[in-house]
C-alpha cells in the first residue's frame, strides 16, 4: 500500500493532491481538537454572528494551515507535513490554554462567547503570530 501512494506521491499532481488532502483531514481534526477545549461551540456561535468567535476560529484556521505551509515549503514528504503539522497544532494548542492561564483577570472563553471582539482579535493575532514562529522552526 504504502508503496502505491510513494508512486502516486512521484508525480506533481499527486503531490497536489496528498498535501492538500492531508490538509483538510488535519484541519477537520485539528479544529475538532480545538472544539473540545473550548467552553463554547465555535460554530454554533459563528451562525449566530458572534465575531469574536469568528475571529478566535480564523486565527486558529490560518495558524494550522500556516505552519502546514512551512512543512511544504520546507520541501518536506507528505509524512513529514504529518508528522510536523500535529507538534505544530500541539503547540498552538498549547499556547492558547497558556493565553487562558496567563489571563486570571478575565476567562478567554466566555469573554469570547459574550462576543468580546478586542479578545477575539488578540487571541486571532496571538494564534497567527505563534503560528509563523512555529513554521519558521521547522527544518
Amino acid at each position: 500500500m504504502t508503496e502505491s501512494i510513494d508512486q502516486l506521491l512521484a508525480h506533481p499532481v499527486g503531490v497536489l493532491v496528498g498535501y492538500f488532502s492531508v490538509a483538510i483531514l488535519a484541519l477537520i481534526v485539528y479544529l475538532s481538537c480545538f472544539e473540545l477545549v473550548t467552553k463554547y461551540n465555535c460554530w454554533e456561535e459563528i451562525r449566530k454572528g458572534n465575531v469574536a468567535a469568528a475571529m478566535a476560529t480564523g486565527g486558529k484556521i490560518f495558524g494550522i494551515c500556516n505552519v502546514m505551509r512551512y512543512t511544504i515549503e520546507a520541501h518536506t514528504t507528505v509524512y513529514d507535513m504529518m508528522k510536523w503539522s500535529f507538534l505544530g497544532f500541539v503547540l498552538l494548542l498549547a499556547a492558547y490554554l497558556l493565553l487562558e492561564f496567563l489571563t486570571p483577570v478575565f476567562s478567554i472563553d466566555e469573554e469570547i462567547g459574550k462576543d468580546n471582539r478586542a479578545v477575539g482579535l488578540i487571541v486571532l493575532i496571538i494564534t497567527t503570530s505563534l503560528s509563523f514562529i512555529i513554521g519558521a522552526s521547522i527544518i
